[in-house]
């Protein structure tokens, strides 16, 4: 790849182009924000299985106390009360310095648009918990506007426009991921310089493998995780220590070439 112009598209007078950044990030680098990752020794679904049903598409369609127990678990999780930690910032700096950057996150938290990444750079796989949408007519609307219903009394709200399900705007566990999203976020992994897995266990598809699609076109593959991952073995760098100040160190180096 070969280009004219920087990140903000900008005219560099044909000097040496910077590289793509892509950066997948898991629950790992959110839990200095106070959201507790899924998969980890202490994670969500290790110390409560039942907790799975709550984001499970098959049990959330099926039954209405899931689905109340679900509008519960919206309105007093910490994801809408999150603010961007250390590590976010950080790669909104690299962004910030002319180094092109794609973000891939595994996370519905939208902590990285919070913290400063232009919209059109954040692809979100799974998601985002910020907006509802109707199963059957797919309108979206805001989640402060249906956990005001929630407040209000109604304890599962349905869409106002048809009465059908309403759901957060997340991939459950059983739907598939938006094909325009995942085929985006394919093209962004093969044209990277550098592929960087931070905060995710590498183990949920198809998410997980785009960590050896980005070494099998020939990125540079760093992975920062405190746990070991399935794909450490294709990596050229591993990072074990605290992502909040591992990511921000590691991006420094990476801003200055």
């Amino acid at each position: 790849m070969t280009s004219g112009s920087d990140n903000n598209g900008n005219s560099n007078g044909g000097s040496k182009k910077r590289p793509l950044v892509a950066i997948l990030s898991g629950a790992g680098i959110s839990t200095d924000s106070g959201i507790p990752d899924y998969r980890g020794p202490n994670g969500v679904w290790r110390r409560d299985p039942e907790a799975e049903k709550l984001v499970t598409y098959a049990y959330y369609m099926s039954d209405p106390e899931i689905r109340r127990r679900s509008w519960l678990m919206r309105r007093d999780g910490p994801a809408l009360r999150a603010r961007p930690n250390a590590a976010h910032e950080a790669v909104v700096r690299l962004e910030r310095a002319g180094v092109p950057v794609r973000v891939i996150t595994q996370n519905v938290d939208g902590l990285h648009q919070l913290a400063g990444m232009p919209e059109r750079k954040v692809l979100e796989l799974h998601g985002t918990a910020r907006a509802v949408q109707c199963t059957r007519c797919k309108e979206r609307s805001s989640m402060e506007a249906a956990l005001e219903r929630v407040a209000a009394g109604d304890p599962d709200p349905a869409c106002e426009s048809c009465g059908g399900i309403l759901k957060s705007a997340t991939v459950m566990f059983g739907e598939g991921l938006d094909p325009a999203v995942l085929g985006e976020a394919v093209a962004v992994t093969k044209a990277c310089d550098v592929f960087i897995a931070v905060g995710t266990s590498l183990q949920v598809h198809p998410a997980a493998s785009l960590a050896g699609l980005a070494a099998d076109h020939g990125a540079r593959l760093v992975i920062v995780n405190a746990e070991p991952t399935p794909y450490d073995d294709r990596a050229d760098e591993l990072v074990r220590e605290p992502i909040g100040t591992a990511l921000p160190a590691l991006l420094e180096r990476i801003a200055a070439g």
